[in-house]
């Protein structure tokens, strides 16, 4: 009996306090300003399609509070069904998509967590992964704000095993039965089809401030998270809590988190809108160069593991999808690696035709209570069966397992297996040699005890939305502070109703007085804010480091490219030695001329450039570096296509090289007074290619922005 699932004591303790409390505890889990429950204000009262009067339109049924959830729950189906199918055959969510083939190759001793075999040392794994956007169309930009999506399928030799992630490692709602009403606030209005894309509008707005447990994560979405510099370089996150089972039957709880080789890195807002308007592509662009190129995309996949002991005494609850675990709490263990190799074929072949489920796991990983990964559990399949059209999705080439798949169902729209046999049932004894039921092999589910009464009600350990937000937000540095501050006010802003405004700066307040201080003074509310109510006292607790991408800096040019703007005349000796540093140290180097034609160096070489001045704004490089002859700076002078250029890099807190020659093209800019104090400002010469390099690998100059921005 070693095997035996222990009983949940801490289980038993909150069904029996759910009970007790009954409606009251479950009206206070209820979104709304200060945690008070919606009331009809039109007479009109909630139904099901059917015409059946709804009574809690925002809990999933389950078995006790923190238990599984019923399939009996006609209404969540019926509402997540409808949802599934309300567009084809683009996605509902995450439409905006790209895509590419590799490996994942594991590293020794996972057997003490899993016998899931690709796991096992040295196994190598083929793997397929799209990154997306969540709320756009298939045509919107690349840079929008938003959470990206980072889906893998390892092609398994015991099936295909899906992980489903995005790039944040929390979300905005605790129960699947809200996600519907989260995308239709975020999506273009039903009655103008706008805005697209975004998030800074009323809709989106009004819903998140009627729904207190979206706060931690709006302080992500609202932080450089939301707008990554690249694919290659975005963290990923498979959000819920899972469990890792081992050939002993023992069932470890896991948070999957993928960290790329070159650091997370991301852009700044006013970048992001000008990429935007130079390549909507950008992303896609930048992951199809690298692979093309043979500077493969890498990433380490590692867990946070710990018991159901350890995590009934954390002060959060592991089921809930809107909490992460600290990792100076919980630190992470490398499992392996992944390295993108190979572009797709055929975008709509593959990554258009791509179907991940959060159900496609195989043994040794099994799931966990999570709301939100149950409701998942049912939605993802749905949605393949009205986006591809038929249960035999599966059959899609990039769909289709690389192992052997064998059963008794058939038929179906787009069948393409003909089956030569007489028997589409089992058990039978007509088919001597068929598919058989392997108890060893086979995947089992851990048994873990359920119990309870059906109900639909939040865990009360669910209730506190607001302390890993005001931990998140004390963990950033101060220019992370400053552009999330920035992302509220910017959206904020954009709201017309000043009562969602202020009812949302009101969650500000209870997460941190000065944060909310500063985005009130920007929208004008100052003196007109009152705090929430939370259902929950938040507390205070200590920073996490961990959760800031910038006390993390790489410090190197691994996967960034320098932008050089050259003309006839450029120093030779200058580019060359400028092109073997950024080399060097991991970059690569684009030119850009003012025509799209061959320019002539000083030593009479023709060089081929990668791009056009007003085509190419120095918002798409990590760094820049100016080296024009001589005799070509006055026509740069008459430009004011190169002026922008470096405006906005200095701006963009970009380093920017520069020879003597170009003095008078910052003056113009009005930042040549700067260059005494800014260490972002080089003047290069052979000797200073080092100083330059050293300078772009920090990749940004935060000391500037209180100047500039």
């Amino acid at each position: 009996m070693a095997n035996a699932p222990k009983k949940n004591t801490r289980e038993n303790a909150r069904s029996k306090k759910s009970r007790s409390t009954g409606r009251q505890a479950a009206a206070k889990m209820q979104v709304g300003e200060g945690g008070e429950p919606h009331q009809t204000t039109t007479g009109e009262v909630l139904t099901s399609n059917q015409g059946v009067p709804i009574a809690d339109h925002q809990n999933t049924l389950t078995v006790g509070p923190r238990g599984p959830q019923l399939i009996e729950d006609s209404f969540m189906r019926e509402k997540i069904t409808h949802f599934d199918h309300e567009r084809i055959p683009e996605r509902a969510v995450h439409a905006r998509g790209y895509a590419a083939h590799g490996y994942f190759e594991a590293y020794g001793k996972n057997a003490p967590l899993t016998k899931a075999a690709f796991l096992q040392p040295g196994v190598k794994t083929d793997v397929f992964v799209r990154f997306s956007t969540v709320a756009g169309s298939k045509g919107s930009p690349d840079t929008a704000r938003d959470v990206r999506g980072f889906a893998v399928k390892f092609y398994t030799t015991e099936g295909n095993y899906d992980l489903v992630g995005n790039n944040i490692p929390v979300f905005f709602i605790q129960d699947a039965i809200k996600f519907p009403d989260l995308i239709h606030s975020v999506k273009p209005a039903p009655d103008r089809g706008f805005p697209q894309a975004q998030s800074a509008h009323d809709s989106f707005w009004d819903f998140v401030s009627l729904t207190p447990e979206s706060v931690n994560m709006l302080m992500w979405v609202m932080s450089d998270r939301a707008i990554p510099r690249s694919f290659r370089m975005m963290d990923g996150f498979g959000v819920h809590t899972f469990r890792l089972i081992n050939k002993s039957g023992k069932s470890t709880f896991v948070k999957f988190h993928w960290r790329p080789k070159l650091g997370a890195v991301s852009l700044i807002w006013d970048e992001a809108l000008a990429i935007a308007g130079a390549d909507p592509d950008f992303h896609r662009r930048d992951l199809w160069n690298a692979i093309e190129d043979g500077d493969y995309p890498e990433w380490e996949l590692s867990v946070q593991a710990f018991s159901e002991e350890e995590a009934d005494a954390f002060d959060f609850d592991v089921l809930d999808p809107t909490k992460l675990v600290p990792e100076e709490l919980v630190p992470l263990r490398p499992l392996g690696k992944m390295v993108l190799n190979r572009n797709v074929d055929n975008f709509f072949a593959e990554t258009e035709q791509v179907a991940f489920c959060p159900s496609h796991v195989v043994p040794g990983i099994d799931l966990s209570n999570d709301p939100l990964l149950q409701g998942r559990l049912f939605s993802y399949l749905d949605t393949q069966l009205s986006r591809l059209g038929s249960p035999n999705f599966h059959q899609i080439p990039v769909n289709k397992p690389r192992c052997p798949v064998g059963n008794f169902q058939r038929d179906g729209h787009m069948q393409t297996g003909a089956q030569a046999t007489r028997v589409a049932y089992e058990p039978n004894s007509l088919d001597d040699g068929g598919p058989r039921e392997d108890p060893k092999r086979g995947f089992q589910s851990y048994p873990a005890e359920e119990f309870g009464q059906k109900l639909r009600i939040r865990p009360e350990s669910f209730a506190d939305h607001y302390t890993q937000a005001r931990q998140f937000w004390h963990s950033m540095t101060e220019p992370e502070q400053r552009h999330i501050i920035g992302g509220f006010s910017f959206e904020l802003g954009k709201v017309q109703r000043q009562e969602i405004r202020e009812r949302m700066v009101g969650h500000l307040m209870v997460v941190d007085p000065d944060l909310a201080k500063s985005v009130a003074e920007k929208l004008g509310l100052e003196g007109k804010i009152r705090p929430a109510r939370p259902a929950v006292e938040p507390r205070d607790i200590e920073p996490s480091p961990a959760l800031s991408q910038y006390r993390a800096v790489k410090g190197d040019l691994g996967g960034k490219k320098v932008g050089v703007l050259v003309t006839d005349g450029a120093p030779s000796r200058l580019f060359r030695a400028l092109k073997k540093a950024v080399k060097a140290a991991g970059g690569q180097l684009a030119t850009v001329a003012v025509r799209p034609a061959p320019v002539a160096l000083d030593d009479g070489t023709s060089l081929e450039v990668d791009h056009f001045l007003a085509g190419a704004p120095s918002a798409v490089f990590d760094a820049v570096v100016l080296i024009p002859g001589p005799d070509e700076v006055e026509e740069l002078l008459s430009l004011s296509a190169s002026v922008d250029w470096v405006r906005d890099a200095f701006a963009h807190l970009k380093v920017i090289g520069y020879t003597p020659e170009i003095v008078t093209i910052l003056e113009r800019a009005n930042i040549e007074r700067f260059a005494a104090e800014d260490d972002g400002l080089v003047e290069l010469s052979n000797k200073a290619v080092k100083t330059f390099v050293e300078e772009a690998s920090q990749h940004r100059c935060w000391d500037r922005e209180p100047a500039v921005r």
